[in-house]
């Protein structure tokens, strides 16, 4: 067999096949009510983030993304866009979270004309402690956190369509104020 074909069905299988029976480095998966992990990253424009920041200051909308530029990575940043008017006016804001490097992001942000800030887990260790972290990859899954004012996860959604997210974020901030989550 040739050594491109070779290469070629290893990363096929790194890609499709392990992150389906490997594990995530995370022990325990992360739990609605439990306290959202801290963290402090590199926004596309260069400055830090912290989430400790956010404390009560509002809801804070965790999107964590495979890749900038991709297909479904596109879909949800620009739908995150169109609705990101209707999510501040539930008194939250929008966060993504990729692996990718400052540099990438910043081009990405530009490129759609994102409304929101995008941040930088170059390291993947923001990642891993949300237990998204794909294995041997550095990439996150994408999954989004609703986090409250108190910096508690009160929704965890692991099965993300990405054109839908940010109307069922919306929706989902409307329903857990309402009931005072």
């Amino acid at each position: 067999m040739q050594k491109s074909t070779l290469t070629f069905r290893l990363l096929v299988f790194m890609l499709f096949a392990l992150p389906t029976f490997a594990m995530t480095a995370n022990a325990a998966p992360l739990q609605v009510g439990q306290s959202a992990p801290i963290f402090q990253l590199q926004a596309h424009a260069g400055d830090p983030v912290s989430l400790a920041a956010r404390r009560g200051k509002g809801w804070t909308v965790l999107y964590f993304y495979p890749k900038a530029g991709t297909p479904g990575c596109t879909a949800q940043a620009c739908a995150f866009r169109d609705a990101i008017e209707l999510i501040r006016k539930q008194n939250a804001e929008v966060y993504g979270i990729s692996t990718d490097d400052v540099q990438d992001l910043l081009a990405f942000h530009q490129q759609y004309k994102l409304t929101f800030t995008l941040l930088s887990d170059a390291d993947a260790k923001v990642s891993e402690a949300y237990g998204v972290k794909m294995p041997i990859l550095n990439m996150a899954k994408r999954w989004t956190f609703i986090v409250d004012p108190d910096l508690t996860i009160r929704r965890i959604d692991d099965d993300v369509d990405p054109a839908l997210d940010a109307k069922r974020v919306a929706e989902t901030l409307k329903q857990l104020q309402a009931s005072g989550n």
